[in-house]
């Protein structure tokens, strides 16, 4: 798997990911789950989202 999303994208997912797991928690909501589907993109940095599309905010080396 090539990397397609940046360290600035990594960050903003993360940090979204981590408010919706928050508020999850807080409201006892199981719809806090799903900022679990954000976080395989933080850490491994490849999003099959992007993909298909031929989107990439890796900076080229």
């Amino acid at each position: 798997m090539k990397c397609n999303v940046g360290k600035v994208d990594r960050v903003i997912r993360g940090l979204i990911a981590l408010a919706i797991i928050g508020v999850g928690i807080y409201y006892q909501s199981w719809w806090g789950a799903l900022g679990l589907i954000l976080l395989p993109a933080v850490f491994t940095g490849y999003c099959p989202a992007y993909a298909p599309f031929g989107i990439s905010t890796c900076k080229g080396k």
